[in-house]
């Protein structure tokens, strides 16, 4: 459709039907057309062409980063929202000629485990124990949950995204996530038989619901949707063959490996983001590759450290806490992962990966042989998690916006030790959308979206087939997911969203890609301001091919930078929709 904009009308799907909204379909996304593919123009999405080797492919820059910092909606409770720079709206003048300036601060979420001398869990702890300090002032705590707060009901069973968030939304999850692309073949051999060894100890029920996730250069594969099914853990653990990543053993592709774990990082955070619950995430494997930094250049450091703070600022917006797991254990050769691996710690030679799991408020588990107990061990810990939540007292300034907020918790008793994240940066809502120049952090998130077979459930998304034609569907936005901005005179209401629409054969091989801005207009009978709950029916026809046999929708809300996606089974009838 280019640059024209054409006017669509569509019925309202909540509330009355008798309303209607203006749809705006925008300009097609460049890049998005442009069949970008992953993994391998992850470094010049990321923006990191200064660690690419010689005989890796390239591909055409992409324009420099236009948005800010990962999106900073107002947090549900129980979310993991970090306090964003306070809102100074216009001065409102008061009826006795005085004027009020608002200002909005976002709570702060922490989850904590409370640990004894000896290492143990500590989990009888009240609310009066805990004492929280933001940049070196003291907060009142205005929310406590005590430890394993949100237990799922013992007759409801998990099996799923769609069965997670619609019985147990609060519910605590474990991610396990297997990191093919930077660890040994034989080191993730040894990874795989000790997750298993500790599966083979639980109960057939397992208490906190689990999804299991493989990443190597080539493919994001989710192994297992979240279960409490122990066994279809252990099958799709069998089932699946481990990728051999020879850039490992060769120390080759620095610049892609990089890229992978921040993107890896990056798309479970924002798939994850919609449910509330605390999500303890379990790496095991290397995180970073080899890369000594006593010969790299300060801005090479300083990029690194620009990706740390954004993955730390999405990992905190999706309440995640990192653990990172070494499956090499007790190393005779430790040069066999590159020369930086001697001279620094055991994550690919590099500090930030441990500093990432440190900062969360979880762990790095290094130089042992018992894998399967140091994956019991974060697995326990995420079971154990107090959750506090305060408004700063000393909130950022917009100026502070780039300064790290660092945060202390301690409790009454000297002898026990809190183990919480170390401070946040705060967020800044998501930039407008250029679909002609689109910044590469939006390509990348749209992309690793789209090529996923991870639920997304930031934003709320279903599809409804049309019994006429098998090839067009409603994909249905759900007013829960939607942000309207105020209305002002004779300009309406509206919504943006951006909806990439991908085909994809039995191998999995993508077939097609589109991607357009969708501008919404609520009916002007709506008030100018307020809460409106008003959800969007976008009807989307694909185009016919015989090749295709699966469909995946992905609804992007402009205004958040919240992701919800939807897939279809294609030749078939309503039966094969699933929608997430």
């Amino acid at each position: 459709m280019g640059s024209r904009r054409e006017l669509l009308t569509a019925e309202e799907s909540y509330g009355k039907r008798s309303s209607s909204e203006i749809l705006e379909f925008g300009g097609t996304m460049k890049l998005l057309t442009q069949r970008v593919q992953l993994p391998s123009v992850l470094v010049w999405l990321c923006g990191w062409a200064w660690l690419s080797l010689p005989a890796q492919q390239t591909a055409t820059p992409a324009p420099a980063d236009q948005t800010a910092s990962p999106p900073a909606p107002a947090p549900a409770p129980g979310s993991q929202e970090p306090a964003s720079a306070p809102d100074d709206s216009k001065p409102q003048q008061n009826t006795d000629g005085t004027f009020t300036i608002q200002r909005t601060v976002r709570l702060v979420v922490l989850d904590m485990v409370v640990t004894d001398p000896k290492g143990n869990v500590v989990t009888n702890l009240s609310r009066e124990s805990f004492h929280v300090e933001e940049a070196g002032q003291p907060q009142q705590i205005q929310n406590f949950e005590p430890a394993g707060a949100h237990p799922i009901d013992p007759q409801a069973t998990i099996d799923s995204t769609a069965d997670l968030d619609r019985l147990a939304p609060r519910a605590p999850v474990n991610i396990i996530l297997l990191d093919e692309f930077n660890t040994r073949f034989e080191d993730m051999a040894f990874a795989r038989y000790s997750l298993k060894k500790y599966l083979d100890r639980q109960p057939a029920k397992l208490a906190t619901p689990t999804i299991l996730i493989a990443v190597s250069l080539e493919k994001f594969t989710v192994l297992r949707d979240y279960t409490q099914n122990k066994d279809e853990l252990l099958s799709a653990l069998d089932h699946h063959f481990v990728a051999y990543s020879w850039q490992v053993q060769q120390g080759a592709w620095v610049g892609e490996r990089y890229a992978t774990a921040f993107v890896t990082l990056r798309r479970v955070a924002e798939a994850v983001r919609g449910h509330p619950g605390h999500k303890n995430m379990i790496w095991i494997g290397r995180g970073f590759p080899s890369l000594n930094f006593a010969r790299v250049s300060a801005d090479t450091q300083d990029h690194i450290e620009s990706a740390v703070r954004s993955c730390l600022i999405m990992l905190r917006n999706s309440r995640i806490t990192l653990y990172t797991i070494d499956p090499a254990g007790v190393m005779v050769n430790p040069s066999e992962y590159g020369g930086g691996f001697i001279a620094d710690d055991p994550f690919g030679g590099n500090y930030q990966f441990d500093r990432l799991a440190r900062a969360t408020g979880g762990g790095a588990l290094y130089g042992r042989n018992d894998v399967d107990a140091e994956i019991g061990t974060a697995i326990h810990d995420g079971s154990s998690f107090y959750t506090l939540s305060y408004r700063p007292s000393n909130p950022p300034s917009p100026a502070d916006i780039k300064k790290f907020r660092r945060i202390k918790v301690t409790v009454d008793r000297p002898d026990l030790k809190v183990i919480t994240r170390e401070g946040y940066y705060p967020s800044t809502p998501p930039a407008p959308v250029d679909m002609q120049n689109p910044s590469r952090r939006l390509v990348t998130d749209l992309v690793a979206a789209e090529a996923s077979t991870m639920v997304y459930d930031g934003v709320p998304v279903s599809l409804v087939p049309s019994p006429g034609d098998p090839n067009t569907y409603t994909v249905r936005v759900d007013a829960k997911g939607l942000v309207w901005s105020p209305g002002a005179g004779t300009t309406e209401r509206q919504a943006e969203v951006i909806l990439l629409v991908a085909t994809f054969d039995s191998k999995g091989k993508e077939l097609t890609r589109a991607a357009k801005t969708i501008l919404a207009k609520a009916p002007p009978t709506e008030p100018d301001n307020g809460e409106l709950k008003r959800g969007l029916d976008i009807q989307y026809k694909l185009e016919s091919n015989p090749k295709a046999v699966r469909a995946r929708f992905v609804v992007r809300v402009s205004s958040t930078g919240r992701i919800g996606t939807a897939d279809a089974t294609l030749g078939q009838t309503a039966g094969g929709v699933h929608a997430q």
